[in-house]
């Protein structure tokens, strides 16, 4: 949709493309957006073990769209960054919302939640799918000043597309736990942006600050948000995303 430089979308664990609705109006008028269903989620019903490896899918988000500014929110933002580094020359430049190089906590790593957390959600899908979806979207939601409106857009949101696939939702838990792409951000070869949300529970701002910190041509940006500061702050991030792209425009 819309009309511009192709900017291609990516969402987190348990959405849809969908989820970027006020953020992808406010670009529309700007870019020609590229919204993509990760494999098992949204209108990609379709999932085989394996459909969510980082380097796998993003050679084939690739081959389907055109050399493009890569925008991913929280595990989408693993996908966009395995494409920046292995495919440079089909990744413009690269925005990384709420997303991390490392998302669960390690000896050398303060900046993430305990791979326990990911371990619970796995074990509760098993015993009760749509209550422990529901409390991820509130963990996403917490400690941001909207937080009210922002669970009841996500939970608007979820299930609108259908379920996702249960298996897509295990395998990308794991792929949260198990994703360490620290030590390769200094090889990035675009220009980055690091969106966090300042009371983001899941991925605390350390962590997209100090990956920032780790790039060449790079910003970071903390809004007043939690996990999902495109929900909350829309034309903040739009604005931030359109001044990446200008800055990629030959004078």
């Amino acid at each position: 949709m819309g009309r511009g430089p192709d900017l291609v979308l990516l969402h987190g664990w348990a959405m849809h493309s969908g989820i970027f609705a006020p953020l992808s109006e406010r670009l529309a008028g700007r870019f020609r957006l590229h919204l993509v269903d990760l494999p098992g989620h949204g209108d990609s019903h379709e999932f085989t073990s394996g459909d969510l490896d980082p380097g796998r899918l993003a050679r084939a988000i690739a081959a389907a769209t055109p050399p493009a500014l890569w925008l991913g929110w929280s595990l989408g933002g693993l996908i966009a960054l395995r494409a920046a580094l292995d495919l440079p020359g089909q990744v413009s430049a690269l925005v990384e919302i709420a997303s991390s190089p490392r998302f669960v906590r390690a000896a050398d790593w303060p900046h993430a939640v305990p791979a326990a957390i990911f371990r619970e959600f796995g074990s509760n899908l098993v015993a009760s799918f749509r209550p422990a979806i529901e409390r991820f979207l509130a963990l996403e939601t917490l400690g941001s000043v909207h937080a009210q409106d922002e669970l009841r857009e996500l939970k608007a949101h979820v299930y609108e597309r259908g379920e996702p696939s249960e298996q897509a939702l295990h395998e990308g838990l794991d792929l949260l736990d198990q994703c360490d792409f620290r030590a390769q951000l200094s090889a990035l070869a675009m220009p980055s942006l690091w969106i966090a949300g300042r009371r983001d529970r899941i991925v605390p701002p350390g962590a997209l600050r100090w990956a920032a910190s780790q790039c060449t041509h790079s910003d970071f940006l903390e809004l007043s948000a939690g996990h999902a500061p495109f929900l909350s702050h829309a034309a903040e991030v739009a604005e931030a995303v359109a001044a990446l792209a200008s800055a990629q425009q030959p004078a």
